[in-house]
């Protein structure tokens, strides 16, 4: 039996990791077996690569290095813990994935999104998610979510300028157009339980199609 593989991708404060917790309790309630992830990290290579890139003092990094180093720690993060889990038939949830790569990097430093893309699937070598999930917040109201969460550490990408914030969320606008059967848009300016049910029945609904 195969697995299924979701990624939950969206701007800084958009509630993903929450809402990923939230639909990882309600799958295993309903006796299906999960993997929860996230990217960078996941496995202790790809999480030294994560220390790295969202060090708050490398603020000096290029932005083709932090480009390079996301693909690294995704294809070791890959191998060594999503394939094994898919190949067991566990559903994946995995907090940010490749398009993350292409909206920040691809569209928001501005590398461009098919170069982004590329490299990637060097990385991945073509293996993509069954599902993708945006949360979709206005980034003005998801860092407002960061000033006020006081136990949320601060990383690099948390204090770049807003604008910089917007052309992420813009980017995975562009993301959505282009890969339409594969990204479904999660209004995540509401309630937590509301998103986390919305999430639930789309992965649900997905894997019985």
């Amino acid at each position: 039996m195969s697995g299924y593989f979701v990624t939950f991708e969206g701007g800084e404060g958009a509630g993903k990791s929450s809402a990923l917790s939230g639909v990882a309790e309600k799958l295993e309630e309903e006796g299906y077996s999960v993997l929860m992830t996230r990217e960078p990290g996941g496995i202790n290579i790809s999480e030294q690569i994560r220390n790295i890139l969202l060090d708050k003092n490398n603020t000096e990094m290029d932005a083709r290095t932090e480009a390079l180093l996301y693909a690294a720690a995704r294809r070791q993060h890959l191998v060594e813990k999503v394939k094994p889990a898919l190949s067991e038939g566990k559903i994946v949830l995995c907090d940010r994935f490749i398009d993350s790569s292409l909206a920040y990097q691809g569209y928001a430093r501005g590398l461009g999104i098919d170069h982004i893309f590329q490299i990637n699937q060097f990385a991945i070598d073509h293996f993509m998610p069954d599902l993708t999930l945006f949360f979709d917040i206005k980034p003005e109201e998801g860092l407002a979510r960061i000033q006020a969460n006081q136990h949320r550490e601060k990383n690099r990408l948390d204090v770049e300028h807003v604008s910089f914030h917007q052309k992420v969320y813009q980017g995975y606008h562009l993301l959505k157009d282009r890969f339409p059967l594969r990204i479904q848009s999660i209004d995540a300016s509401r309630s937590l339980d509301l998103v986390i049910q919305d999430s639930y029945e789309r992965i649900i609904s997905h894997i019985n199609t």
